[in-house]
């Protein structure tokens, strides 16, 4: 990816998931939908995706309405259609049909361009025990670092 504008990040996705790969996709926008994720106001801390008839549709998105777009402003949490390749949702198709596998957008960012672009991964629900090694892990490097500056 080269240069572009980080708009949101799915942080909870990370921590519940094990991403094992990525996608850029984008997204079929109206006109003040775009114009609120250019001011930050989007959430996707809910939202999945899904294959449905051969398209990829993402739920739970929460872009806040436009101030200034009153009548052409949308539902804020409408099912968006994701554009991908033909080939890469025939394969995300083939991985959400093994056991356990989910779509989770994990960026919502703007390209050089200004178009607007989700990161989805295809990931794989952690257990708990996992969940609490990743703490554990995290907190030991934090204390490490903590210890070298106090040296330093």
């Amino acid at each position: 990816m080269g240069r572009y504008k980080n708009i949101a990040t799915n942080k909870k996705a990370r921590h519940e998931y094990f991403i094992e790969d990525t996608y850029e996709a984008g997204i079929v926008l109206t006109g003040t939908e775009i114009k609120s994720i250019r001011l930050g106001k989007v959430n996707i801390k809910e939202s999945f995706a899904k294959i449905e008839q051969g398209e990829l549709i993402l739920y739970g998105m929460h872009i806040s309405p436009y101030e200034q777009g009153n009548r052409f402003n949308v539902d804020p949490v409408r099912p968006r259609k994701l554009l991908l390749h033909k080939q890469e949702i025939r394969k995300l198709i083939g991985l959400t049909t093994q056991k356990g596998l989910t779509l989770v957008p994990l960026n919502i960012y703007l390209n050089n361009d200004g178009r607007a672009k989700v990161e989805i991964g295809v990931a794989r629900g952690k257990k708990i025990y996992d969940k609490r090694e990743d703490l554990a892990k995290r907190d030991a490097t934090r204390k490490m670092e903590q210890a070298v500056k106090k040296y330093r």
